[in-house]
């Protein structure tokens, strides 16, 4: 699965209002200088996000946005959707006959590739602002780099 710049950039933009707002409007120009995002791409991400209720917009001098809640209770999967960026490591359509293997049967490795998508979108559902701004962010009981290597004896 990779996470296009939509996502990244919503996630970026939101923890840098998270720790910028302090409950006071941050201008989107101010994130864009920080994040060294486009301008008109954090517009039309904020205008999502808004959408979405996750921020809030003050219009006329010192405006800007601030987070529509606590960091504490906004989760990165409610900002990864909220600008549409689908959270799926499958080819199929969920909700459709199709399959992955196009002839509307699914491929063998199918339920694996769907459970990384659920492990996923629990994880980034378990992670806030917050959690994102404190540097609290769980690697889980062993690191990849760290899990022991399986060998195969030949036979």
């Amino acid at each position: 699965m990779k996470l296009s710049t939509k996502g990244r950039y919503a996630v970026m933009a939101m923890v840098d209002l998270a720790q910028n707002g302090a409950g006071q409007p941050v201008s989107l120009a101010e994130i864009a200088d920080r994040q060294s995002i486009s301008l008109s791409y954090l517009e039309q991400l904020f205008s999502k996000l808004r959408r979405a209720s996750l921020v809030k917009s003050a219009r006329g001098p010192g405006g800007g946005y601030t987070l529509a809640d606590q960091p504490d209770v906004i989760r990165i999967s409610e900002v990864i959707l909220a600008v549409d960026e689908p959270i799926r490591t499958t080819s199929c359509t969920p909700g459709t006959s199709a399959g992955c293997l196009g002839k509307g049967s699914r491929c063998m490795t199918h339920d694996l590739w769907e459970e990384l998508g659920h492990q996923i979108h629990g994880y980034l559902s378990s992670v806030s602002l917050a959690d994102v701004c404190a540097g609290r962010i769980y690697a889980g009981p062993m690191r990849a780099q760290d899990a022991p290597v399986h060998e195969i004896a030949a036979e």
